[in-house]
């Protein structure tokens, strides 16, 4: 570049060199200088090109479309802000309303557990306060009842009456034999159960000898054998008491041969 150019751009005043300033930070004109030589030494004087070239417009387009740029990224910013604010409130108003549900939840199912618990401690109580009923037993089997022996019975006469008295005996452990109570029967009364005897020493006294085996009323009453008659002429009741008082006396009424 000629030297000329440079003392050329000194001439600028302080105003343009500002001016000239800010475009250049801006970026948004350019400055041109052009120096035109002359034809000869005296139109050689440099010519500068003046900042008023550069025309404001343009310096002012730009820096209001940085401003709008700016203002709208400013914008973008602040609304990115309040959303992740809005979203974080969001996130922690979620948190915390799960966590209270949680809570909820887990105190009602504590609560649950208690209830269910208490109420199974209750029926405890109501079950060892109340024995269990025993089982019940099987029912017992009702043994059949063992068949009655048919009723002994014994013909009323002399053979059936010694019969019948020693079944009585032999209950009572009372000692005799058919042929012993047959043999003094005939001797004493010859088979008649309402023989007496009037005149002997017992008549005498007022006490005579009656029935089968002739025994006196003191006799019979003192030696009677229970499950037999009262009446001293009842042939079975005269049989069993007169060999009840031969067995105490004699041993038996085997051994009585004669009056006794």
């Amino acid at each position: 570049m000629p030297k000329h150019a440079i003392s050329g751009f000194h001439r600028l005043t302080r105003t343009q060199k500002i001016s000239a300033a800010g475009v250049a930070a801006a970026g948004a004109a350019a400055l041109i200088f052009t120096a035109v030589p002359g034809a000869d030494g005296g139109q050689s004087k440099p010519e500068a090109v003046s900042v008023e070239n550069v025309k404001p417009v343009a310096f002012s387009a730009v820096g209001t479309a940085a401003k709008a740029q700016q203002a709208t990224i400013a914008k973008q910013a602040a609304d990115s802000a309040a959303t992740g604010k809005a979203e974080a409130a969001a996130k922690k108003a979620a948190a915390v309303k799960a966590a209270k549900a949680k809570a909820a939840a887990e105190a009602k199912a504590k609560a649950e557990k208690a209830r269910k618990a208490k109420q199974a401690a209750s029926r405890s109580a109501v079950r060892t306060a109340i024995p269990a009923a025993a089982p019940k037993a099987a029912p017992k089997a009702t043994p059949k009842a063992a068949p009655k022996p048919a009723v002994k019975t014994y013909p009323n006469n002399l053979d059936g009456w010694i019969r019948e008295s020693l079944d009585v005996m032999a209950k009572k452990g009372i000692p005799g034999s058919y042929n012993g109570i047959y043999r003094n029967i005939i001797r004493e009364s010859s088979g008649n159960p309402m023989a007496i005897n009037l005149w002997d020493i017992n008549a005498q006294n007022g006490i005579p000898s009656k029935g089968l085996l002739q025994v006196i009323d003191p006799t019979f009453k003192q030696y009677h054998v229970n499950g037999t008659s009262w009446n001293i002429y009842d042939p079975v009741a005269n049989i069993t008491a007169a060999c009840n008082y031969a067995a105490d006396k004699y041993g038996s009424m085997d051994n009585v041969n004669s009056a006794y």
